[in-house]
């Protein structure tokens, strides 16, 4: 790990990046319930870059939102920030959840990672196949090669409870169906969600806040190194798997150095250098609080994480209207 490096991320970055997914948080917040998905994720694509084009960072986006003919998306390759300071990777997600936005329901998300060169896995948006939980158990206590009871098994066992007190979080898709029954039939319960991936895998990290122990299903890649990167600072083990559905997925995977489709990935593998991540609430949720508005200002809040440190902070900014924008 690089020395200046690893300094510059903790003195310039640690803090001004919860200025970009603050300002990606309120430009979709203003789109909430509006049943315009498409246009809250603009919105949040275009405060992210602007507040990226601030920082003091040579930044390449190894974890977007399409390539470079898909703009205005913060495509996989495109350079962002000022042009001074360090080399680093960025994966953003400027709006976790764009149809929980557009529905308002609950956790969305505007979430940013960014890490020394080098220390993203270079996933192509695409499915990934998923399973983590929190700190404090044994490595490999859970698998992902390991049919879904015999997880739901092991955890309870590590965890020195019955079955029936674990409970799982797992997309609500038809691709699930099977998945549902079988952790189901196994004794647990299943706790399923319409959207928001990243947050279901952080929710592992504290289940007696968050009633989740163990996250599991199918979810786009780029969403699982985002969450990666997240346990990575906060605890936990995760595993994904890439999920190539055509020939055109897999000539996508190969095209970005991964000669294994079919390799199976533990979490410092998706993440696997200093990592700082920060993630700011859109809508409420059992994460972070969504934006208020009230009268001339905008609130939010924040979730902080630095992996090198250990460090989690929660931060809470109340910005002034000025014009068409707010400033904090």
């Amino acid at each position: 790990m690089s020395r200046e490096i690893s300094t510059n991320l903790d003195r310039v970055l640690v803090l001004e990046v919860t200025r970009v997914t603050e300002a990606a948080a309120i430009a979709a917040a203003g789109l909430r319930g509006r049943g315009q998905k498409n246009a809250a994720d603009k919105a949040a694509v275009d405060a992210m870059r602007s507040e990226l084009s601030k920082l003091a960072i040579n930044g390449t986006v190894v974890i977007g939102e399409g390539e470079m003919d898909e703009a205005p998306m913060l495509y996989i390759g495109e350079t962002v920030g000022s042009g001074d300071g360090p080399e680093v990777d960025i994966a953003v997600d400027p709006l976790e959840g764009t149809t929980i936005c557009a529905t308002d329901m609950p956790n969305a998300l505007a979430v940013l990672a960014i890490s020394e060169k080098g220390g993203f896995l270079h996933a192509p948006d695409i499915y990934m196949d998923k399973i983590a939980i929190g700190p404090g158990y044994a490595l490999g206590v859970v698998d992902l090669d390991a049919p879904p009871a015999d997880n739901i098994n092991a955890l309870a066992k590590a965890k020195g409870v019955s079955v029936s007190e674990i409970s799982a979080c797992i997309l609500d898709r038809p691709r699930h169906e099977e998945l549902i029954a079988a952790v189901r039939e196994a004794g647990a319960s299943v706790r399923l969600i319409p959207d928001g991936d990243i947050a279901g895998v952080i929710w592992t990290t504290d289940p007696e806040e968050t009633g989740i122990d163990i996250y599991l299903g199918s979810g786009g890649a780029p969403e699982g190194v985002l969450a990666a990167a997240a346990l990575r600072c906060i605890g936990g083990q995760m595993q994904g798997r890439l999920l190539p559905a055509n020939d055109a997925e897999s000539a996508r995977v190969e095209s970005m150095g991964i000669s294994d489709a079919n390799r199976k990935y533990v979490l410092d593998e998706m993440a696997s250098a200093d990592v700082i991540v920060s993630a700011t609430g859109v809508t409420d949720g059992s994460l972070l609080d969504g934006v208020r508005f009230r009268g001339d200002f905008a609130e939010t809040e924040s979730v902080v994480m630095r992996a090198h440190t250990g460090t989690v902070r929660r931060v809470k900014t109340t910005f002034r209207a000025i014009g068409s924008r707010y400033i904090g």
